[in-house]
């Protein structure tokens, strides 16, 4: 069985197609700047990248192209093969805590909920117009990012403002990233043999949040009613005082927008060091560069203090901690300073078997603490996409 996963952005579509129930990927694309005279996609298939360009005014022309590349290189011979469609869709409010097959009251809920994810929704909701239009029988499959973290219970959720504003606003943590969290939390009940999982999930890179797991169930999250709250990231600030955006707005010419954006998109390793990527701020700081220094130290501070945090919400009892995404997979020394900060915890790095881990070299998962740690922490990459896809198999299996 043929299934697509589509991540459409508001700008930018990427997809993978998958042979199902082998997980196999037989080809792979990122569509890119849609809207804009100087559109370009890159596809991936057999090991190979193949680059194409041209205008491409809006989604439904992306996802021409999507199904073109498909066909031109022999993933599908017709789209009759294409059997089910999973979309990536940030934000399920309260209303989806699992993914869900699209119909028009889930399109109508997505539309009201932009509300709440007013960067992605436009795009998403672009993405799966688009593909029902060309594809309108083949079941589609909304997986949004906050299901998984609706297991929280409610002293995690809710935030200590007035209740009026839950009731009538929603104003609560919805927590993101859970199609990572929840594959991580699968992954690990396979490796440990256990369904009860009490896990501290560590995706960390370029957007970051970490996740208590209990008795294989989100507990608690680091982002909030956005992406914005919790970790310092590569351009969000994570927590702050809120009082800092008033301050900000009275003090220059800024608006509460522009202190928004600015806290999105020019804070976090790119506010302190003026790097977002930590690879360049890692390069920066090795040369010296104190305002790296100073960014490295302050992003690893606050993921240790998230997991020590999280380690006395799941009362000591934790089966392992686990680093995932760009900086959790490759991150060698990133991972070393974090767990060093552990220390207070019993937990004790292998040096060597950490050096030895990354997505780039001939081994890219398993154990990076001493056999005397307290807890053993593991590096697993994460697979967004082929939970997306999992999810949707299980619908057209049906």
């Amino acid at each position: 069985m043929k299934l697509l996963c589509v991540n459409a952005g508001s700008s930018s579509l990427k997809y993978q197609l998958f042979e199902m129930p082998e997980e196999k990927v037989l080809i792979s694309g990122y569509i890119e700047k849609i809207g804009l005279e100087d559109s370009f996609w890159t596809t991936k298939v057999n090991g190979e990248k193949i680059k194409g360009a041209k205008y491409l005014k809006n989604h439904t022309e992306a996802v021409q192209v999507l199904l073109d590349e498909l066909l031109e290189h022999n993933a599908v011979k017709s789209l009759d093969e294409i059997k089910g469609v999973g979309h990536r869709v940030l934000h399920g409010g309260e209303k989806y805590s699992d993914s869900v097959l699209i119909d028009d009251q889930v399109i109508a809920d997505i539309e009201d909920l932009t509300k709440l994810g007013p960067l992605h929704h436009p795009g998403n909701l672009a993405g799966i117009r688009a593909l029902k239009e060309v594809l309108p029988n083949v079941p589609m499959v909304a997986v949004f990012d906050t299901a998984f973290h609706q297991t929280m219970p409610k002293e995690n959720y809710m935030y200590p403002v007035p209740y009026e504003w839950y009731l009538n606003y929603g104003v609560r943590k919805y927590g993101f990233h859970g199609t990572s969290h929840k594959y991580i939390t699968v992954t690990m009940q396979e490796k440990l043999g256990k369904k009860d999982v009490n896990l501290i999930i560590c995706h960390i890179g370029s957007g970051a949040s970490i996740s208590a797991v209990k008795a294989g169930k989100c507990f608690d999250t680091t982002m909030g009613i956005t992406p914005l709250d919790g970790l310092m990231m590569g351009t969000r600030s994570g927590s702050i005082d809120p009082s800092i955006l008033e301050y900000v707005c009275k003090e220059s010419d800024m608006t509460i927008t522009d202190v928004t954006n600015a806290l999105n998109k020019k804070s976090g390793l790119l506010g302190i060091s003026g790097f977002s990527d930590s690879r360049d701020v890692e390069n920066a700081a090795n040369n010296g560069d104190e305002r790296a220094i100073l960014a490295l130290n302050m992003y690893n501070d606050r993921v240790a203090k998230y997991v020590a945090d999280y380690f006395i919400e799941l009362e000591g009892k934790v089966d392992a901690i686990v680093m995932t995404a760009g900086v959790g997979e490759n991150g060698v020394v990133a991972r070393e300073e974090i767990l060093n900060r552990l220390k207070p915890l019993g937990v004790k790095v292998d040096k060597k078997a950490n050096a030895e881990i990354a997505s780039y070299k001939d081994k890219q998962e398993g154990i990076i603490t001493s056999k005397s740690s307290s807890m053993p922490v593991y590096v697993v990459p994460t697979n967004e996409e082929l939970m997306i896809i999992k999810d949707t198999y299980k619908f057209c299996e049906k």
